[in-house]
């Protein structure tokens, strides 16, 4: 199975959460925006230094947004006024690269091509 990491799992990769050790040798696909979250949250949680790190961590493995995506993602965020942006747009590349969405975000929970982990 192949993925695409939220933003929420990046993060918890960053802190080797237990619960992601199995993902943790996984390729990483994640996008721009999901780096520029993983940086603001590091940022804000653990300092410059270590948001740095992060970001460049996995800066090669953010893939390229279409305008197909940004227009599908948008819709799903009319349909989904709870989910963000950054949310949408990843949920949106994961279904359009064959990835399944990783994260712990709640608001994705029961939704489909989800692999939900807290």
């Amino acid at each position: 199975m192949k993925y695409f990491f939220d933003t929420y799992a990046l993060v918890e990769i960053v802190k080797r959460n237990p619960d992601y050790i199995k993902y943790f040798e996984e390729v990483i696909t994640t996008s721009k925006f999901n780096l520029a979250e993983l940086y603001y949250s590091l940022l804000r949680d653990m300092g410059e230094e270590k948001a740095m790190a992060g970001y460049f961590q996995f800066r090669d493995s953010a893939i390229e947004i279409s305008d197909d995506v940004i227009f599908d993602a948008m819709k799903l965020k009319l349909k989904n006024k709870k989910l963000s942006y950054v949310d949408c747009i990843g949920y949106t590349l994961a279904l359009k690269n064959d990835l399944r969405f990783l994260t712990g975000d709640r608001e994705f929970k029961e939704m489909d091509n989800v692999e939900f982990v807290q």
